[in-house]
């Protein structure tokens, strides 16, 4: 067996290294449309159990090979059915005129410094919705982290603005065309208005709440974005964040868990 697999590793073939490069920018480009979402972990858990799988195949084991490659091919039918909007995107990705530049950085560079994002501009938000609790208006923000959903960004009004307390309390003023819907912050812009955002399926959600609730704790669970919901009805402001909405939030609150949550990555990189 340790003579087969030596043999393997050594003669190995032109096409073999091109078909290891293809796959891996495959499974690269995959996890980068699943990132931040909660299918991210079914697709690592679908990595693993194939990993294992050609482990048991190659060490003979029959019984255990045979059980779970009958798990994996019946699997993949369940899995079209779960990763049918991603698999859409995928398809979309592909079929887009420039997909080859869009690739040709990752191959060479393989997406270096995609972490060097700006830093959230936490304190105009926060003045945003506490002038916006005063007043009572309605409002929406979602605060994008790994996942930058632009699926979300696509049905509503594309902005691409710095991010500042005046332009956010004019958005959801209700007289203006933009209140109805999500405001979308990603690297430190705001990049669209007016969003359409998944609204939770929880039979469990409190009925009192209304559709903007809803769509906060929606979107939630999906993704790791954050939503910042100012109520108007009461004015209060809420978040939910990885589907579990917190109410009723002072402004000193709102900005205390924004810094935990924004500023985390930097004080452990400059350890």
């Amino acid at each position: 067996m340790l003579d087969l697999l030596i043999t393997g590793f050594i003669h190995i073939r032109l096409l073999d290294i091109i078909d290891i490069i293809l796959v891996a920018i495959l499974l690269y480009n995959i996890y980068n449309l699943l990132k931040g979402t909660s299918a991210i972990n079914i697709f690592i858990g679908i990595i693993a159990l194939t990993l294992i799988w050609r482990l048991v195949s190659a060490l003979e084991m029959a019984l255990l090979s045979q059980i779970l490659g009958g798990f994996i091919s019946v699997g993949f039918i369940a899995l079209i059915i779960v990763f049918q909007p991603e698999i859409r995107r995928f398809l979309l990705l592909l079929g887009t005129a420039n997909i080859i530049s869009q690739l040709r950085l990752k191959i060479i560079f393989w997406n270096r410094g995609k972490d060097s994002s700006p830093r959230l501009s936490i304190d105009p938000i926060v003045e945003a919705c506490e002038e916006m609790s005063k007043t009572k208006t309605g409002a929406l923000i979602i605060l994008t982290k790994k996942n930058e959903l632009r699926q979300c960004i696509n049905t509503g009004e594309k902005i691409e603005a710095l991010i500042s307390s005046p332009l956010l309390e004019n958005i959801f003023y209700k007289n203006s065309p933009l209140h109805d819907g999500a405001v979308i912050i990603d690297k430190n812009k705001i990049q669209a208005a007016r969003c359409v955002l998944p609204i939770t399926k929880n039979k469990n959600f409190p009925q009192d709440y209304g559709l903007r609730h809803r769509a906060a704790v929606g979107v939630s669970e999906q993704t790791d974005a954050i939503s910042l919901i100012v109520s108007e009805q009461t004015g209060k402001i809420s978040y939910a964040k990885g589907g579990s909405l917190h109410i009723h939030l002072t402004t000193a609150q709102l900005k205390s868990f924004l810094l935990d949550e924004f500023t985390i990555h930097t004080k452990l990189t400059s350890k």
